[in-house]
């Protein structure tokens, strides 16, 4: 489906960005949940170039060749590189917002400009927390040192800048508080 000048529509790209620890995952299958039985609402499921594994995102593997090739010749709704991982938004999301359908991803800070030029609606919705909240989080998932966490959190891009349909949700709540801002912010 080639874009003009107005984008892919009409339907919705919906990106959740945020660091590491702010709660998104969490969220977004809170989200999911409650909106699961709406035709006009999919969450995509990613494609990284790692292995499946039980402990993290449910997503679909593909080696680095394939994620090079998809990504190369466009192949793709959206593809971003982020922690020597190579990751995919397959290209069935935009026939889903080309019939009008909005389309829910977990998404990356590096694709947001991409976003905003290549669908008619883009929205990014933020979800943060105050660094001790964090860094508290990262430290209760027991997989790095603090010392790695600190590091982690000091080269973090917390606040995008100039994003356009910027949503920022700070998830110190409960899930429920931050699904209800999520669901405000699309408008259910």
């Amino acid at each position: 489906m080639p874009v003009d000048d107005a984008g892919l529509g009409p339907g919705r790209m919906v990106l959740v960005v945020g660091p590491s620890g702010a709660g998104k995952d969490t969220l977004m299958a809170a989200l999911h949940e409650r909106l699961k039985f709406r035709s006009d609402v999919v969450f995509a499921r990613r494609a990284i170039t790692r292995d499946a594994d039980p402990e993290a995102e449910d997503h679909d593997t593909l080696s680095r060749d394939e994620f090079e090739r998809l990504a190369e010749r466009q192949e793709v709704a959206l593809s971003w590189e982020a922690h020597g991982l190579g990751y995919v938004i397959p290209k069935s999301y935009d026939a889903a917002i080309d019939m009008g359908v909005t389309v829910i991803a977990n998404g990356s800070r590096k694709v947001l400009e991409r976003a905003a030029q290549k669908y008619q609606s883009a929205i990014v919705l933020l979800i943060t927390a105050p660094i001790e909240v964090l860094a508290e989080r990262l430290s209760a998932r027991g997989r790095e040192t603090k010392d790695d966490i600190r590091r982690r959190l000091q080269r973090a891009d917390l606040e995008p800048d100039q994003v356009a349909n910027l949503v920022r949700i700070e998830n110190t709540g409960t899930v429920e508080d931050g699904v209800a801002a999520m669901m405000k912010a699309l408008g259910y």
